[in-house]
């Protein structure tokens, strides 16, 4: 199995096509922007895809007992949920996912509540299905990013049907604690709302004191009004083979889902699947070594950005992402202003926040040290 992945020497992504490393193409820009990781996938998932590839004939197939046995097993063995195999919905991708989630949980013209800085579709999704989109800001607190839970509170209207959730959280990196889930999910029960978790990142928890609860796993009232969405993209570095899940356990709800999704939403790819069977059965391994070298990498970027003048940070608690608050730098576009550095960023306006940036830093560490050097450089000269 393998137990020792060398994380550390780089792969070239430059000579095939590619969305992190083709936006910058003919340039000397190091991307650090879209959340995908500059690591070879683990060596059982490149094997199992090996082994399928061979045989080759790639039929239409629905998911298998085994592949399904390996999540409901991967889900309890990592973050201490049994689930019923009949809950899963099978997707292409998390996004497609908390979309079917605003048509489902509200009517045209209902609202969807989420909380910002959040990753961009989240933003768009309700737009996408005629609701009205309701943010709460979340406020900096002691070093981390906290729910304004007055603030959420208030935004709830009589229209409010959906609340989506980002836990582990994108951008900011936070691992929402029992503590702040349970007050969400009474929130829900007492507003009555559907609560749309995107849990994608519950598989890179990198504080070892601190651990991923799914909010559906806090008892029978939320776990009724749940829609959890998890997939292996995001913790095995396979995101374009597609393939995610919804954890729907209250019958009515997910039938009404897969209703939706009919003639839509189309079947996880079969490579994808056979991956995800791979990463949650033999993966684990390899993920234990990924989260060493993460956090090897965190502590790099904020020493770094603590040499960086008019630019702060919070240690992210899960995740490869960096949030960076660069609204004191002398620039109105901290991403052009790297961009003409030689770092790519991603823009915090989508996220809801202009005047940040977010950077992702699963890569080799002699990237991450150039793209920060290049950052220290510039913001000296």
């Amino acid at each position: 199995m393998h137990e020792n992945p060398d994380f550390d020497t780089p792969i070239d992504r430059r000579s095939l096509p590619g969305e992190k490393w083709s936006r910058y193409a003919g340039r000397d820009v190091l991307p650090l922007w879209v959340a995908d990781m500059d690591f070879a996938a683990p060596d059982p998932v490149v094997a199992a895809l090996q082994a399928r590839i061979a045989h080759g004939i790639f039929g239409y197939t629905d998911p298998w007992p085994s592949l399904v046995d390996a999540v409901v097993d991967g889900i309890a063995r990592d973050h201490d949920w049994t689930i019923d195999p009949d809950w899963l919905v099978w997707l292409p991708g998390v996004v497609s996912g908390f979309n079917l989630a605003c048509q489902v949980g509200a009517d045209d013209g209902d609202e969807v509540l989420t909380h910002t800085p959040v990753y961009p579709p989240f933003l768009t999704a309700p737009a996408n299905t005629g609701r009205q989109l309701v943010t709460s800001v979340m406020v900096e607190d002691g070093g981390r990013w906290q729910w304004d839970r007055v603030a959420t509170e208030s935004a709830i209207g009589p229209r409010t049907r959906v609340l989506l959730l980002c836990n582990p959280h994108n951008p900011t990196g936070r691992v929402f604690d029992r503590e702040e889930l349970t007050w969400i999910a009474q929130l829900a029960e007492r507003h009555d709302l559907i609560v749309c978790s995107d849990e994608i990142h519950c598989g890179l928890v990198l504080d070892e004191a601190r651990s991923h609860v799914p909010i559906a796993s806090l008892g029978p009232s939320i776990e009724a009004r749940s829609i959890t969405l998890m997939a292996p993209s995001k913790t095995w570095n396979i995101p374009a083979l597609y393939c995610a899940f919804a954890i729907i356990p209250n019958a009515e709800l997910r039938r009404r889902y897969r209703r939706a999704m009919r003639g839509l939403i189309p079947q996880p790819n079969l490579l994808g699947m056979v991956a995800a069977e791979a990463a949650y059965r033999h993966g684990d391994p390899w993920r234990q070594a990924l989260l060493v070298y993460l956090r090897g990498n965190r502590e790099r970027v904020l020493a770094a950005v603590e040499e960086m003048p008019g630019v702060k940070t919070w240690r992210p608690e899960s995740t490869y992402l960096a949030w960076l608050d660069c609204r004191e730098m002398a620039t109105d576009d901290p991403v052009d202003f790297f961009e003409h550095a030689g770092v790519g960023l991603s823009d915090g306006k989508p996220f809801g926040m202009p005047g940040f940036v977010r950077l992702n830093f699963g890569c080799p560490r002699s990237t991450l040290d150039d793209a920060l050097e290049r950052m220290l450089r510039a913001l000296a000269d």
